[in-house]
């Protein structure tokens, strides 16, 4: 499915369909544009009843809220979504006590949490999805992303990892009504 952008010249993808490769839990495909992209998954595999820390990844539909990239990475990618550069005080709440559990948080300097600043690559472009947002449920699962995935595609936390040509890719086809299927 396919709608149209309301840009000139652009069309985006209505669905984007993530499913677990039979036999590796951990390792999918990405359909878009009737072409099937490897990715990595959680080290959990695919899971209906998503929880803090268990290293799944979310079972259902969700949308894209906005994209987090590293100026000193890379340049802004192409995307009609919104975009925010990572500051190194950029961090992710994913302590389920806490009020702001799974939202955007900033971080001094010691102060422990998934920052989005990483020595690896991963976070060097971050697609933020609606998992567990409205409303958000504590111990639901935070921090969940569609991100660079490691050279060998080994899993992830409960991301979905693929490449950076290909991460380019999906995020020039991308809208704030892309739907993402994961099954």
């Amino acid at each position: 499915m396919q709608h149209d952008s309301g840009h000139e010249g652009v069309r985006c993808a209505g669905l984007v369909q993530i499913r677990a490769r039979a036999g590796a839990r951990s390792k999918g495909w990405l359909k878009l544009d009737g072409r099937s992209i490897p990715v990595s998954l959680g080290r959990g595999g695919i899971l209906a009843d998503k929880r803090e820390g268990d290293g799944g990844t979310p079972r259902g539909v969700f949308l894209p809220v906005r994209v987090w990239w590293r100026k000193d990475r890379g340049s802004r990618p192409q995307t009609l979504l919104p975009t925010r550069p990572i500051r190194p005080d950029d961090a992710w709440c994913e302590d389920p006590k806490d009020r702001r559990y799974n939202q955007p948080i900033r971080l001094g300097p010691g102060a422990a949490g998934d920052r989005l600043t990483r020595d690896d690559h991963l976070y060097d472009i971050i697609i933020e999805i609606d998992h567990n947002t409205h409303p958000r449920v504590a111990g639901r699962g935070s921090a969940v992303f569609i991100h660079l995935a490691r050279k060998d595609f080994s899993p992830t936390a409960g991301c979905v990892g693929l490449t950076g040509a290909e991460l380019r890719r999906l995020l020039g086809r991308m809208s704030k009504r892309t739907r993402i299927e994961i099954r």
